[in-house]
């Protein structure tokens, strides 16, 4: 499966975004786990938010709760990440991966597919 992810950008601290990634290829999308992850510079990969095959459990990492929001669309092979009341640390290249399993995980290495990234970043 390859994905694609889009909706990066430049916004001001305490802006939103809307991250949006899509599947195509050979797939069965609704047969992955679906999650977010974001890296910024000098640091690892770490989890942002996965969202169940259904789309009917979500998971986000502890710092983020409240402000991201993950959804998919499993008829159009999408998953979107809404970021709202951003902050300067939220800073980074966000990454889409699918993660071809019953239960979310928030292990980078589980996931078996990336998308390439986007950037975003937030200015205060």
């Amino acid at each position: 499966v390859q994905l694609q992810a889009s909706g990066g950008g430049v916004v001001q601290a305490g802006g939103s975004l809307r991250l949006s990634c899509a599947a195509s290829g050979r797939t069965f999308f609704n047969t992955y786990v679906m999650g977010w992850f974001r890296q910024a510079p000098g640091k690892e990969r770490e989890f942002v938010s996965a969202i169940s095959r259904n789309g009917g459990s979500t998971r986000y990492a502890d710092s983020l709760k409240g402000r991201f929001t993950i959804s998919r669309d499993n008829a159009k092979n999408t998953v979107n990440l809404q970021m709202n009341s951003l902050k300067p640390e939220d800073s980074a290249v966000y990454y889409c991966a699918a993660d071809q399993t019953i239960a979310i995980r928030t292990t980078a290495l589980y996931y078996n597919y990336w998308g390439q990234g986007t950037q975003v970043t937030v200015s205060s």
